[in-house]
């Protein structure tokens, strides 16, 4: 029970973190490999917020968040839009925009290895004993586990009860068909790219509040993320929150029953076997 318990806390913020990258591909079909430096900086600025000013990093998501979309907003229109307009089909666009992020992912780690240094860094924010089911817990990731499935709860609001929402999930079906419509492909695209980004950094902010973390932590998070993302299914929000469950799990019990050293091994490990038994993910259908 402790493991699932752990497993499930965990994912919360897995999955905060994949639905990020979920919609950045799924919607803008941006491969986005600084996905992880988006979600240091989440951390990092939590981390500041709290120790500077003394604000509740739960809080703080409202600061952080909406940072986090106008920066990625700024990054799609300034280095990632023309990319989008030259590009002659879907593999161009993915190719180029690796290799931009690629590059954004150095920039942005260097600029948080000169802003705070290369050391790790925590903080203590609700380190206490929370009971479920006769076991304890931090009450930092019982919290955290809360606050990601309220963030998680609203984006399937926006995207299956609104109109920009069903503009989203129309990009992301068919591009094509969503510009005969009279959808702004190029707008929409833009937003899912900017949503993305803050909910990364909102997962960031979260699980800096019971993980210990530096500038350099980044690229493994963007593994995990894509995993999550390819796992699945690409752009599909339910695959990504149940992928997020199974890798919390699996971690948690690797790290449990066997050694915490192989929690990434067991991560890929799970992954090739999706691969091999699932390519197109848990929801995705089988193309032809």
């Amino acid at each position: 029970m402790q493991i699932i318990v752990t497993g499930i806390l965990l994912s919360g913020t897995y999955a905060l973190i994949a639905l990020g990258l979920t919609l950045q591909y799924g919607v803008a079909r941006i491969m986005n490999l600084a996905n992880g430096e988006t979600l240091v900086a989440g951390c990092f600025i939590a981390f500041w917020l709290y120790a500077s000013f003394a604000i509740n990093p739960i809080l703080g998501l409202a600061i952080i968040a909406p940072l986090a979309f106008a920066f990625n907003w700024g990054v799609y229109q300034i280095a990632l839009r023309p990319l989008v307009k030259r590009a002659k089909n879907k593999g161009m666009l993915e190719v180029d925009s690796i290799l931009a992020t690629f590059g954004l992912l150095f920039l942005l780690q260097g600029l948080m290895l000169l802003g705070f240094g290369g050391e790790y860094f925590n903080y203590q924010f609700l380190a206490e004993r929370f009971v479920i089911f006769g076991s304890a817990y931090g009450l930092n990731r019982v919290v955290a586990f809360s606050a990601a499935v309220v963030i998680a709860g609203a984006l399937y609001y926006f995207l299956y009860h609104t109109r920009q929402g069903t503009a989203v999930r129309a990009v992301a079906a068919d591009p094509a068909s969503a510009n005969l419509v009279a959808i702004d492909v190029a707008r929409t695209a833009a937003i899912a790219f900017a949503l993305g980004g803050a909910l990364t950094a909102c997962g960031g902010a979260l699980l800096s509040t019971f993980y210990t973390f530096n500038a350099a932590m980044g690229i493994t998070f963007t593994m995990k993320a894509l995993i999550i993302v390819i796992m699945g299914g690409v752009g599909d929000v339910r695959g990504a929150v149940l992928a997020a469950l199974i890798l919390g799990l699996a971690e948690t019990a690797v790290a449990s029953l066997i050694d915490p050293g192989l929690t990434l091994a067991a991560t890929y490990a799970l992954f090739i076997i999706v691969l091999l038994f699932r390519p197109q993910g848990m929801f995705g259908r089988q193309t032809t």
